[in-house]
């Protein structure tokens, strides 16, 4: 493509210079996907539609700034696709450093070779440290034991920060390489945040109870019968959490802790937020089975105190012929009350190709972690 054409794409006519910033991106590597400017500017937000570029061509993009932007000292940024599983990489996959900019008007050339997917490569050097918390854990609200497993961040042992923390259920489906039915990798995930400098997390997954698991999740009596839920709740909340934050160092307070899961496992994590909001301040709800309670009850919820309650809520439109329908309820009806509204923000995720196994969780996870702890940009 020669000047001429750049300079007539860009809006731009020969020999005048643009008074805002034009940024005139080409990529080798292009598909259906919208590309955003994440950078110092927005707190690195990774899908902020402000910084949406516009498509003009094939593998040609182009973004101009606001006549109000203020523009920082030194302008660092990088090209995404939406998120970090999708950020820009180097001919040969690798991470590439923020690009710096001091221009403040006229037109910036940029290329990408090609676009992170799924997550990979990821760079074994900032996998996560998994430790086994105990083979048997002692559950006494529920007279049991379970293996329990700590993800700690790469450089746990030789930094002296403190962590949030990610309650998860079905530990067996977390990072195991030989689960039956698949597994959310998040090992591999949280080395690519790593590696990006986010996502700095202490994930603890609790194994579930194989042919118990769904009475163990189900919070209660409903349409499966009297459940074991409430048990489980307490169990994590005032048997296992005392422990961890005596163990390792994290950040107890509520804005610094999750619980999260899929299906059953998100079921009994909305009923851990319900039960106990002033511990669990963020609720991570993938695919969750709200079908098992069709009259699920907000009004005695007190999310009024005692701060912010965030949800990271995903569906698949593939799952069942109601997934969608019972989210979007559940979204509707959890903000009915205008303190509610006001103090709890829901990120609904809704992918109409997604199903319901482990492949879309997995595609969910660092998305529901990045939003949830680490995007600081008002939503």
């Amino acid at each position: 493509m020669n000047s001429k054409n750049d300079n007539n794409i860009a809006g731009v006519n020969p020999g005048l210079e643009e008074p805002q910033l034009n940024i005139l991106l080409t990529t080798d590597e292009d598909d259906h996907r919208p590309v955003y400017l994440s950078g110092n500017f927005n707190q690195w937000h990774t899908q902020d539609k402000s910084f949406e570029m516009e498509k003009i061509g094939n593998g040609l993009y182009h973004f101009k700034f606001a006549e109000d932007f203020i523009y920082p000292e030194e302008m660092l940024y990088k090209f995404t696709k939406g998120d970090w599983s999708e950020v820009e990489i180097d001919k040969y996959g690798n991470r590439t450093e923020n690009r710096s900019c001091r221009q403040t008007k006229g037109v910036r050339r940029e290329h990408v070779d090609k676009w992170r997917k799924n997550w990979l490569p990821f760079k074994p050097s900032f996998l996560p440290q998994i430790q086994l918390i105990s083979e048997g854990f002692e559950m006494p609200q529920l007279k049991k034991h379970r293996r329990i497993w700590a993800l700690l961040p790469h450089d746990y042992d030789t930094s002296s920060e403190s962590y949030p923390v990610m309650y998860l259920q079905d530990a067996q489906n977390l990072f195991n390489e030989n689960a039956k039915y698949g597994n959310w990798e998040i090992d591999k995930k949280l080395a690519v945040m790593s590696e990006y400098k986010i996502g700095k997390i202490i994930i603890i997954a609790i194994e579930h109870a194989e042919q118990d698991r769904i009475k163990e999740y189900n919070v209660g009596r409903t349409v499966l019968g009297a459940g074991e839920g409430k048990k489980y709740i307490r169990f994590v909340t005032d048997t296992l959490k005392p422990y961890v934050d005596s163990k390792f160092r994290t950040k107890p307070d509520r804005e610094f802790t999750g619980i999260g899961g899929s299906s059953m496992g998100g079921l009994v994590s909305i009923f851990s937020g319900l039960m106990y909001p002033e511990v669990y301040g963020k609720l991570m709800i993938f695919s969750p089975s709200l079908w098992v309670v069709p009259k699920m009850d907000f009004s005695n919820v007190d999310f009024e105190e005692p701060g912010d309650t965030k949800i990271y809520l995903y569906a698949g439109g593939d799952e069942s012929k109601t997934m969608i329908q019972h989210v979007k309820k559940f979204k509707k009806e959890m903000i009915l009350k205008e303190f509610v509204a006001d103090k709890m923000k829901i990120q609904l995720s809704i992918n109409m190709e997604g199903k319901h196994n482990e492949t879309y969780w997995s595609d969910e996870f660092p998305k529901a972690i990045e939003w949830l702890f680490f995007n600081t940009k008002d939503d």
